[in-house]
């Protein structure tokens, strides 16, 4: 079932891609199933912005390398997101969920034990550790092909109302259907978050993507083309960054989790009808 096989092998990428140009083809593809996607009464208030102008890529890359070294040194980024940071292969395995600190980028690694003190913060400030991992993420966005806004329609999407839910609920649909068409594509994605994590530097790619005031960005993602060994990675069915099902359903009501499922189910049986 390549449905399934889809979302079995979908993954960040956080890594580089190749240097080729994303076909027209495929990004009308991409926009097609973003547009398929279900919404509250077909109201569709999805709205995309595709970016191939090097010079609006690299832009948006020294905002958000800019922004990530300010995250990293002025602390918010480990305040913030301290929850979700594990210390051990052991908490992860019981967790399943977070960063487990092995993943972290080469320059953190030495800070592990440090991180949420004053003194590791510091330590880490006059290394030049934001600074270079700026450096790097800067490097990663401005390498990207294609960048691809998400806006919401304003008059869909109003904070606050039922329908900011509905618009929200529509616009991860649309971005899963993209996530997963991209793995079949031989494509990756990744998020650019770190603007969002500094007041005033979102601004800066709104005004840059010239969005107008009846839509609101919502999110800006970087895409590409992945090496062919990267493109159908093994599926890691014994996955530690991943909840078990018995953590996340429920049978009947929630003081019920469900059993016997925590062992992945394999492929779809050849017998059944639909099936191959």
């Amino acid at each position: 079932m390549d449905l399934l096989d889809a979302i079995r092998r979908r993954k960040t990428t956080n890594g580089p891609f190749l240097p080729d140009p994303v076909s027209e083809e495929h990004q009308r593809i991409l926009m097609e199933v973003a547009g398929r996607a279900p919404s509250q009464l077909n109201s569709q208030p999805w709205r995309f912005v595709i970016v191939e102008e090097r010079s609006t890529i690299e832009r948006v890359a020294e905002i958000s390398g800019s922004s990530m070294t300010t995250a990293m040194s002025n602390g918010t980024f480990f305040e913030r997101y301290k929850p979700y940071f594990r210390f051990s292969a052991a908490e992860m395995e019981r967790r399943r969920d977070g960063m487990l600190f092995d993943k972290l980028p080469a320059p953190l690694r030495p800070f592990t034990s440090q991180a949420f003190t004053s003194r590791g913060q510091k330590l880490m400030n006059a290394l030049g550790v934001p600074r270079t991992l700026g450096a790097e993420n800067r490097k990663l966005v401005a390498g990207s092909p294609l960048l691809l806004g998400v806006m919401l329609d304003r008059s869909e999407y109003r904070p606050g109302e039922l329908s900011s839910f509905y618009s929200l609920f529509s616009m991860g649909a649309a971005m899963e259907n993209v996530w997963l068409t991209t793995t079949e594509l031989g494509m990756g994605i990744q998020f650019v978050s770190f603007p969002m994590e500094v007041p005033g530097e979102w601004d800066k790619i709104v005004d840059l993507l010239r969005v107008p005031d009846e839509l609101e960005l919502m999110a800006v993602y970087r895409l590409g083309y992945l090496p062919p060994e990267q493109r159908r990675p093994a599926i890691d069915w014994s996955s530690h960054q991943r909840k078990l099902p018995s953590q996340f359903v429920y049978r009947e009501t929630c003081e019920t989790p469900q059993e016997g499922w925590d062992v992945p189910a394999g492929p779809p049986d050849a017998d059944r009808p639909g099936s191959r």
